[in-house]
């Protein structure tokens, strides 16, 4: 076998980088999807910049999934200062996608999110690509009022820009659009069974745990094996988002046992691959038990649905908006108010039980039976389908 020559590349690289036109080119896996064959992925050893032989799956594409970011990132730590657009197209259209990647650095040192810095470098650039030049802020209000976008896209917009021209120093006089928030979609609840039922057992158990405690679908993706207590059955949120509160909450026995048949080969509950795939996955059985079941309303339920429906099922049993502000972690009670004009209940939309001994009703307590009233010796408990 013939020793590799560092100085040429990995494999008798017979390419470049296109950033740095270094030599010192190393594969870097295979890269399949389905809209094109599989190509193979490469990386620089000198300025870490990687790419592959079709554009569709290059830096600038959507479809490179959580490695999109510290591409991004990687990039813009190689970057020169990058001068304002002096004159000719191929030269401003350069400095704008420098631009970009610079600001995607600056909103990784200022805190911001992975999926926020993402959104906001995605709208600059389809701003881009409609026309407008990012260095002048008439531009883009005059191409963000001719799309035939929603209120709440253009307001999405106006802030992604607000914040790049923070950036490199430019006025930005906002203009007034206000986004509408609608109601969200509830589902019922043998709905959100059928779902889960209907899912592989990693899927499954994560559903589960949404249903059961109302975490966002991030903090439940970071949730460690230490988080989980077996014994007292319950569940510590030590990383919430949005600047939420921490808080422990509790599970049920169906959820203990699901969670045990788990592995633990890693610190994390759930994290394996990318929270992208992983959400590509359950978008694609979704879509698979809503036409196994001809019941198109369950295309409908991602994975904040089942925050909402956990926080409604609350409110309509306890009646206490403080008590759903503390299970889901709010700081503003304006936040919770929304779940309490959510959904009203028909008669004849409830599970109905009567029991008579005490054993049997705090296992209906525990199964999310509500307690109505005694008659003829029984008591009466009910819970929404």
């Amino acid at each position: 076998m013939k020793a590799r020559n560092c100085d040429n590349g990995g494999e008798k690289a017979s390419r470049e980088c296109p950033r740095c036109h270094s030599k010192r080119i190393w594969k870097s896996g295979v890269r399949p999807n389905k809209r094109i064959p599989s190509v193979q992925r490469y990386e620089c050893r000198d300025c870490g910049y990687r790419f592959s032989e079709s554009s569709v799956l290059s830096i600038q594409s959507e479809y490179n999934g959580g490695r999109q970011v510290c591409a991004i990132l990687t990039e813009a730590k190689n970057l020169t200062t990058v001068e304002p657009p002096k004159d000719g197209l191929a030269g401003a259209t350069e400095d704008i996608k420098g631009k970009i990647v610079e600001f995607s650095w600056w909103l990784k040192k200022e805190g911001y999110r992975e999926g926020t810095i993402l959104t906001r470098t995605k709208i600059l650039k389809t701003l881009t690509k409609r026309g407008s030049d990012l260095f002048n802020a008439e531009s883009v209000k005059e191409v963000i009022a001719n799309q035939n976008w929603s209120e709440n896209t253009k307001l999405n917009a106006v802030i992604s820009y607000k914040a790049f021209a923070k950036f490199v120093g430019i006025s930005f006089d906002s203009p007034k659009y206000r986004g509408t928030r609608k109601l969200p979609f509830i589902p019922m609840e043998k709905e959100i069974d059928q779902l889960i039922a209907g899912t592989g057992s990693k899927t499954a158990t994560f559903l589960q745990l949404l249903k059961e405690t109302g975490m966002r679908c991030g903090e439940a993706w970071s949730l460690k094996w230490l988080d989980v207590n077996f014994e007292s059955k319950t569940v510590t949120v030590n990383n919430p988002e949005k600047h939420g509160n921490p808080r422990m909450l509790k599970i049920s026995d169906k959820l203990i046992t699901m969670l045990n048949n788990l592995p633990r080969n890693r610190n994390k509950v759930f994290e394996t691959k990318s929270f992208r795939s992983f959400r590509q996955n359950f978008a694609i059985q979704r879509r698979r038990i809503a036409q196994k079941l001809g019941n198109p309303r369950i295309r409908r339920i991602s994975f904040h649905t089942f925050r909402h429906w956990k926080a409604t099922m609350e409110y309509h049993k306890t009646k206490d908006i403080l008590h759903v502000k503390q299970m889901l972690g709010h700081k503003r009670i304006e936040n919770t108010m929304i779940y309490t004009q959510l959904i009203s209940f028909e008669s004849d939309q409830f599970h109905v039980r009567t029991v008579k001994a005490l054993k049997e009703a705090c296992k209906l307590v525990e199964a999310g039976f509500e307690y109505v009233t005694d008659m003829d010796n029984y008591k009466l408990f009910r819970k929404p389908k």
